[in-house]
C-alpha cells in the first residue's frame, strides 16, 4: 500500500468516526419485534414508479429523500422526481424526507451553508406541498461533520447516514445507520443474512438505495433484486415502515 492509499484510508476512517461518535442524540431501541425501513436517496422517478410499486405489492411503504434543487433534472441515478410525483408518493402512504435543496456534500460543505440548504429545501416543499413537512433527513454523498450533524439534527426528528449495519441497542437519531443495497446487489445472501440478524436482535434495519430499474446506475439496483429483498424483509416478521412511523412506534413502546 502506498502513502496515497494509506492517506485515503486514514481520512475515510476519520470522517466515519466523526459522524459516528460526535454530536450524538441517543435513542434506545427496545422492541418485541424487529423493524425494517426502505429508503431512497435523491428520489429518482424509478424509485417511486418501480420501487414503490414493488413495496405496494407487499403492502408496505418507504421513505424518499428529496433535494428540490434536483427536481426534474437528469442525474446519475436517472430522471429525478417531478412535481406530480409528490402527490402520488403521499397518496400511496410513503414518507417524503429531506436531502438538502442543493444536494450538498455533508462533509465538504461548510456547516452554515449546509444548514441554509436544509432550510431552503423546506421552503421549496412548502411551495409545492404546503400541507406537508419534512420530519426526517438523509445526508448526501458523505458522512457529516460534527457541526453539520448537530445543526441538522435540530431540524428533524431523525437523520439517516450509512455504515452498512443495523441499529440495535442505543441508536443515534442524528445519524441512524443504514445499509446501501447496491453494495451487495450481486450478493443477496449477504443482505438476507443481515435481515435475519436484525430479526434475532429485534433491531431497526434501514435499507438505502437510489434508482430501481433494469439497468441501474452504480447507486441503484434491479427490480428483481429489490423485490427479493422486500420479500425477505416481510417474511422475517419485521414491521416494514417508513422512518417516521418506526420512530413513532418505538417512542410509544418506550412510554408504555
Amino acid at each position: 500500500m502506498d502513502f496515497l492509499q494509506l492517506g485515503r484510508r486514514v481520512r475515510g476512517r476519520y470522517i466515519r468516526d466523526t459522524a459516528h461518535f460526535l454530536s450524538r442524540r441517543p435513542f434506545k431501541i427496545d422492541s418485541p419485534v424487529p423493524y425494517v425501513s426502505f429508503t431512497f436517496d435523491d428520489f429518482p422517478r424509478s424509485a417511486l414508479h418501480t420501487g414503490g410499486a414493488i413495496l405496494r405489492q407487499f403492502g408496505v411503504a418507504g421513505t424518499y429523500f428529496a433535494s428540490f434543487g434536483l427536481m426534474g433534472k437528469q442525474a446519475p441515478p436517472g430522471t429525478i422526481f417531478v412535481p406530480d410525483d409528490l402527490e402520488l408518493l403521499l397518496e400511496h402512504g410513503h414518507e417524503l424526507g429531506s436531502h438538502t435543496f442543493a444536494h450538498c456534500d455533508a462533509w465538504n460543505t461548510e456547516p452554515s451553508v449546509f444548514e441554509k440548504s436544509v432550510i431552503e429545501n423546506d421552503h421549496a416543499l412548502g411551495q409545492l406541498a404546503p400541507r406537508s413537512s419534512f420530519k426526517t433527513f438523509s445526508y448526501p454523498i458523505n458522512p457529516p461533520r460534527a457541526q453539520t450533524k448537530r445543526r441538522t439534527g435540530q431540524h428533524f426528528i431523525c437523520c439517516r447516514g450509512g455504515g452498512q449495519t443495523l441499529n440495535v441497542g442505543t441508536a443515534d437519531l442524528n445519524y441512524l445507520r443504514a445499509f446501501f443495497l447496491e453494495k451487495s446487489r450481486d450478493k443477496p445472501d449477504v443482505v438476507r443474512s443481515l435481515i435475519d440478524q436484525n430479526r434475532r436482535a429485534r433491531g431497526w434495519l434501514i435499507f438505502a438505495t437510489h434508482d430501481v430499474c433494469e439497468r441501474p446506475s452504480t447507486w441503484g439496483c434491479t427490480p428483481l433484486f429489490f423485490e427479493d429483498i422486500v420479500r425477505s424483509a416481510v417474511a422475517s416478521g419485521a414491521r416494514v415502515l417508513p422512518l417516521i412511523q418506526v420512530w413513532e412506534e418505538l417512542c410509544a413502546a418506550s412510554s408504555a
